[in-house]
């Protein structure tokens, strides 16, 4: 979800804030640097006592805890892999009036360069490799039991498409059952999702077009019927990679385990990796055939949550590839 890099100083808000994070953390708490606000949440670097520094995002919308224990589910998740670095979570905190909020540990980010985007590349499709290692490695001990689907432990793998909790894409809770096949996973639990949202709004021209979308949706990804469950980020636009003391960091996730081709949606629709990236990538997990009809599937996927997330401006954009893949 793209977020706006505008920031903002929290004065008053800003001492609330730390009183309620005192008592929740039980500790000192002392703000650094300048509070930053995006389009969905804020965020802050404290100092404390006994947990070092300490990057605190909050948000006052009602369902606000659902995001945040997705997202801490999520970088926990990422970090276990260890393939690329991610904020270490640490809670998610009830503050009362001032809503939830996620505590990590503090990264300094200093913006990507290119040498850690390169770097990136190789580290991405370690992490989208990384369940297949894990079920390869249970199959070859046979000690595969299963288990993780319900506890978010995955160190044995995982052989179905989903999380063992709801993330945010976003705002928006996103709906990840478990699911054998991933072509069901994908049309029943990201694409419909987002046309049943639009349709509930009234729109009538994605409420026509939806049959026949699914058909050619459903059509476009039979052949990932082998494909393995792979970690995905699920949000990962240019403005959720940095670069830190150590290479890159990646950040503000929605994950699953989904067709890994599904990551390239979000970061096709923004741009910004370039060849080099890529080439990287693809060294670790090939291209597979068909690849570029899939992607545009799994863009469409963003655009149609941007449009429910801010309006009708990212309509047009929706309904062009919404054509291009009903008329291929």
């Amino acid at each position: 979800m793209c977020r706006s890099a505008g920031l903002r100083f929290m004065s008053r808000a800003t001492e609330t804030m730390e009183e309620a994070l005192r008592k929740a953390l039980n500790d000192e708490v002392k703000p650094f640097g300048r509070g930053g606000g995006g389009c969905i949440n804020s965020g802050r670097g404290y100092e404390t006592k006994s947990l070092g520094k300490i990057f605190v995002k909050s948000n006052i919308k009602k369902g606000s805890d659902i995001m945040f224990r997705g997202e801490f589910a999520s970088l926990k998740a990422m970090l276990e892999t260890g393939a690329v670095r991610v904020p270490r979570p640490i809670s998610v905190l009830n503050l009362g009036a001032h809503g939830w909020a996620l505590v990590t540990d503090y990264i300094d980010m200093g913006g990507g360069n290119r040498q850690d985007l390169v770097k990136l590349g190789t580290q991405l499709a370690r992490m989208h490799k990384h369940n297949e290692d894990c079920l390869q490695a249970s199959e070859r001990s046979e000690s595969f039991v299963g288990g993780g689907h319900t506890t978010g432990n995955y160190k044995q793998g995982v052989k179905q498409f989903g999380f063992h909790t709801s993330t945010c894409c976003g705002f928006i809770p996103q709906n990840n059952e478990w699911c054998d096949d991933w072509a069901s996973f994908f049309v029943r639990n990201r694409l419909k999702l987002q046309v049943d949202l639009l349709i509930e709004k009234g729109d009538r021209d994605i409420k026509n077009i939806w049959p026949e979308l699914e058909r050619r949706a459903t059509e476009l990804l039979a052949p990932c019927a082998g494909v393995v469950p792979a970690l995905i980020h699920g949000d990962l636009w240019g403005g959720n990679w940095s670069s830190c003391d150590d290479g890159p960091v990646i950040f503000d996730p929605a994950s699953a385990f989904c067709d890994p081709e599904f990551e390239q949606g979000i970061m096709n629709m923004f741009g910004g990796y370039g060849s080099d990236f890529w080439a990287e990538y693809h060294k670790v997990l090939p291209a597979r055939p068909g690849r570029k009809q899939r992607v545009l599937l799994y863009e469409l996927f963003h655009h149609l949550n941007h449009w429910n997330h801010f309006g009708s401006s990212y309509k047009g954009s929706s309904m062009s590839i919404i054509s291009q893949i009903t008329s291929a």
